[in-house]
């Protein structure tokens, strides 16, 4: 599995179409609002890597409204619930 995370600079007054576009893309596991330097942060997951040329800038960096993107690829994955499970003991 291959993930990435890819900043999304968007025009400002396409902002919400530009996130329901992206979502829209099957790779796609999730899209954010979020304040600071992007307007969008994506998530991207796919069976393999190759696949994200294709997704990333072949469809996401093609999307009407998106001025520039900046990917971000995840080499390994930690959470919380990640993290509970190696350490369950299975003790109540």
């Amino acid at each position: 599995m291959a993930t990435a995370i890819v900043l999304i600079d968007a025009q400002v007054d396409q902002i919400p179409e530009v996130a329901r576009h992206v979502a829209s893309i099957t790779a796609v596991d999730q899209v954010f609002s979020v304040t600071g330097d992007v307007d969008l942060i994506a998530i991207v997951r796919t069976a393999h890597h190759e696949e994200l040329a294709d997704i990333i800038p072949g469809q996401i960096a093609k999307a009407p409204g998106v001025r520039a993107v900046k990917t971000y690829l995840a080499f390994q994955e930690f959470s919380t619930a990640d993290l509970d499970a190696a350490f369950d003991l299975g003790l109540n």
